[in-house]
């Protein structure tokens, strides 16, 4: 079977956990802070997992 090129952009925003789930980072966190209060500038540093339905889609994107 030949091999599958991972999808650049995709390998930039997505991680593959130990467990095979998928990692992504939040929008909204890259300028105009200024308005946005410290809770919620707080909260979007963190890393959360991808939701199923986009799933399937990143993992075939992101192969290795």
């Amino acid at each position: 079977m030949p091999k599958l090129k991972t999808h650049s952009g995709a390998a930039k925003r997505f991680k593959k956990t130990g467990t095979g789930k998928v990692k992504r980072g939040h929008a909204f966190a890259r300028h105009i802070l200024t308005s946005k209060d410290t809770k919620k500038k707080r909260h979007l540093d963190k890393d959360v997992m991808l939701a199923k339905a986009d799933e399937r889609k990143v993992l075939r994107m992101i192969p290795y």
